[in-house]
C-alpha cells in the first residue's frame, strides 16, 4: 500500500519502530483528503543537522522538530505527495517530555504534521494552528483504529 514511503538516517542511529503500520498509516490519512503519496522520504537526524536546514534554506536560527520540502513540480494543484521530511529526534524526545506525551506519540504527531502541511494545512495563524491540531488528533486516532 505504502512502499512509497522511505526511512533514512543522517547523522544518527535511530530505528524507527512499527515502520509498515506508520508506512499505511500516512497513506490512508493523505488519502482521507484525497492525496496520493508518490513518494517521500523521513530523514531522522538530530538537532545540529536540522538547524542547520533551518538556516540555509528558511533563514530560521532556531531549533525545530521537522522540516518539509515539497519536492513536487507543479504550477496547479498536485494531489501526488512528493517530499523530503527531516525530523529532529533530539527535539521530538525533548517536547514529548516538555508536553508529557510518550516519545512514540509525540513522534507520530510530528511525522503526520509533515505531511499534513503537503496536503495544505498551515500552522502560523492561530486559527491554522487549531485546524492543524485537529488533524493530527483525528490522524492519531486513525493510528490506533488501524492497528487495534
Amino acid at each position: 500500500m505504502a512502499s512509497s514511503i522511505y526511512f533514512f538516517n543522517q547523522e544518527i542511529d535511530f530505528k524507527l519502530p512499527q515502520k509498515t503500520k506508520i508506512k499505511n498509516w500516512i497513506a490512508a490519512t493523505a488519502n482521507q483528503y484525497k492525496f496520493n503519496v508518490l513518494h517521500i522520504n523521513f530523514i531522522f537526524c538530530d538537532d545540529a543537522f536540522l538547524l542547520k536546514l533551518n538556516l540555509v534554506h528558511l533563514k530560521h536560527d532556531t531549533y525545530t522538530d521537522i522540516i518539509t520540502f515539497d519536492n513536487r513540480i507543479t504550477t496547479k494543484k498536485n494531489f501526488d505527495l512528493e517530499a523530503e521530511i527531516y525530523v529532529s529526534v533530539e527535539r521530538v524526545k525533548e517536547n514529548a517530555k516538555k508536553f508529557n506525551t510518550p516519545f512514540d506519540k509525540e513522534l507520530k504527531r510530528v511525522l503526520i504534521h509533515g505531511v499534513l502541511h503537503l496536503i495544505g494545512f498551515k500552522d502560523k495563524a492561530k486559527k491554522d494552528k487549531i485546524n492543524m491540531t485537529i488533524a493530527e488528533d483525528n490522524a492519531l486516532q486513525l493510528f490506533d483504529s488501524m492497528n487495534a
